[in-house]
């Protein structure tokens, strides 16, 4: 034992020592969700097995170049007094790591923590370095025995090039092939299984114009989880007729599982279909609807327009895969933009078939996932002549094309967390303080909405921050990013990276966990129902935040 570990110390690097004790320091500092002492162990371990393999980088392209040298014990000399130095500044920097975090914690109104378990951090951080460092050493002795093989034959500079590749589509087949595949297949067997169980407690619908009932095109088993919650909750006529002191309607809601058909286009055909037999195309109002990933859909998304229309609306979705959105996304990524496209493109094609005057107006919604396959559900061009009269997107994921597009070619001055896009007429951003520009400014034909919050990294992460500070870190900030963060090369994408796993983490009306009285809103903007005054707009924001705290 003692014999591995002299060779493991004498192995390492006094520069990888160095980078990865600089990234390590950075990696305590905040960015846009709060971390638990786990969470922040597993990124520290992470950056600085960064940092080193950089400094490793460094030093073997040093040795490359053949220039001088230190000899051996000047060597470890300087290794025993830079892994004392750097010890030194881990530890001062692990006593600030907690006010770092209240920095965050403050602004998301949660309690503040007294420490940052610095050596739980550290345990977990060595723990997943040591694992990382296993896993390179692991990679170049492969890569060093196919080397050795193949320098038989070819030069010694191209074996070394013929190893490194082989290496690398050796690790990329077990990785991606082997086990990422069989954990996937796993997951996706699990969140089945977890789908088809109908909850005992909830009870299938009677009254036949209730998607699942005996008179239902769907059966109940056929909606899945999501979709029998989706059913299942939301206000009653008499609830929302209680609130508003008028007469209200039964909402509308309609939900098509993914057992309920073996394609995306006929389970598209079939939501038509029922929306078709239980009135949906008769109402005021009419909501195409994206889930996320596991076919989810927010209470408070449709809650809101629900009340703001008196029940004088339907809503439309299908689900499209059993896995959350993060596992959709890697795992089958075209499936929820195909689902998507197939629902819009059937109720779209039977909505401009009727009469103006006697239709809905038609809408669209996404979370999340959600709202990204929302976006790509329809073609502007093709919607010209008869076009839908708006959307509702809220925490488009980064890669959402129309988000960052619009984003990107924002009115110059306006942030990038809350842009304004042109004179505001087409679309429009919002967040808790409200949409960006006077509220009584006209709009055009059309109005879509972003409803998006500055510490939801789902939404602000980019593969770019690797390299370059991201726009959205410039003043102002958001109301709910903190003014001690920093941009730091390589690590603040890793420390986004682990921001977008815990996005949901977060209290209602931050990260990725939207609010209520956030979504009333943003549903005022978009669809503009009338009759209501500040006063009453005041009363559902609390009516509904208490509903959804309950």
């Amino acid at each position: 034992m003692r014999n591995w570990v002299t060779k493991f110390w004498r192995s390492l690097s006094a520069g990888g020592l160095v980078v990865g004790t600089l990234f390590f320091v950075a990696s305590l500092t905040p960015t846009l969700v709060p971390r638990t002492y786990l969470t922040q162990g597993v990124l520290s371990g992470a950056c600085f097995a960064a940092g080193y393999g950089i400094g490793v980088a460094w030093r073997w392209l040093w040795a490359y170049m053949e220039l001088p040298e230190p000899r051996e014990r000047f060597l470890l000399a300087l290794k025993i007094a830079v892994a004392a130095i750097c010890a030194a500044i881990a530890i001062l920097f692990l006593w600030w790591a907690a006010e770092w975090q209240n920095s965050i914690r403050q602004l998301m109104h949660l309690e503040p923590v007294t420490s940052a378990h610095p050596l739980e951090v550290c345990v977990i951080a060595i723990v997943t370095f040591l694992m990382l460092i296993a896993l390179a050493r692991l990679f170049k002795r492969i890569s060093r025995l196919i080397s050795e093989r193949s320098g038989r034959f070819v030069p010694r500079r191209v074996s070394n090039v013929i190893g490194f590749t082989v290496a690398i589509l050796l690790f990329w087949a077990v990785a991606n092939g082997v086990l990422v595949r069989y954990a996937l297949y796993v997951a996706d067997s699990s969140f089945a299984t977890f789908d088809a169980l109908v909850e005992p407690d909830r009870a299938q619908p009677t009254p036949p114009l209730k998607t699942g009932s005996a008179a239902s095109l769907v059966s109940w088993k056929e909606l899945g989880r999501a979709g029998r919650e989706f059913i299942a909750t939301g206000p009653t006529a008499s609830e929302i007729s209680t609130f508003t002191q008028k007469d209200a309607r039964e909402p509308i809601r309609v939900y098509v599982g993914l057992r309920a058909a073996d394609t995306a286009e006929e389970r598209a055909q079939l939501a038509l279909e029922e929306s078709k037999r239980v009135g949906a195309f008769e109402r005021s109002v009419l909501v195409v609807i994206t889930p996320t990933g596991s076919g989810w859909i927010d209470p408070a998304s449709m809650d809101t327009v629900e009340y703001l229309h008196n029940g004088d609306v339907a809503s439309v979705a299908q689900q499209y895969s059993y896995l959350s959105s993060p596992l959709s996304l890697l795992v089958e990524p075209e499936y929820g933009s195909e689902a998507a496209r197939a629902l819009f493109a059937a109720v779209y094609e039977y909505w401009t078939t009727l009469p103006h005057d006697r239709r809905p107006k038609l809408y669209l919604h996404g979370l999340s996932l959600g709202a990204m396959n929302s976006e790509r559900s329809v073609e502007l061009f093709e919607i010209l002549g008869d076009p839908v009269h708006g959307a509702l997107w809220s925490g488009p994921p980064f890669e959402s094309r129309i988000w960052r597009s619009i984003t990107e070619h924002r009115n110059a001055g306006t942030p990038a967390w809350l842009p304004r896009f042109r004179n505001g007429s087409f679309v429009r951003f919002m967040n808790q303080n409200g949409e960006t520009g006077p509220a009584d400014a006209p709009w055009g034909p059309m109005r879509i909405v972003y409803l998006q919050y500055a510490s939801d990294a789902i939404t602000f992460f980019d593969y770019r921050d690797f390299y370059r500070r991201p726009e959205w870190m410039d003043a102002p900030r958001g109301p709910d990013v903190s003014p001690e963060l920093r941009w730091y090369p390589v690590v603040s994408m890793l420390q986004l990276a682990l921001d977008m796993a815990v996005a949901t983490n977060t209290p209602m009306g931050y990260g990725h966990v939207f609010a209520p009285e956030h979504y009333v809103d943003a549903w005022l903007a978009v669809t503009d129902p009338q009759g209501w005054s500040a006063d009453q707009i005041a009363r559902l924001k609390q009516y509904l935040a208490a509903r959804g705290r309950m």
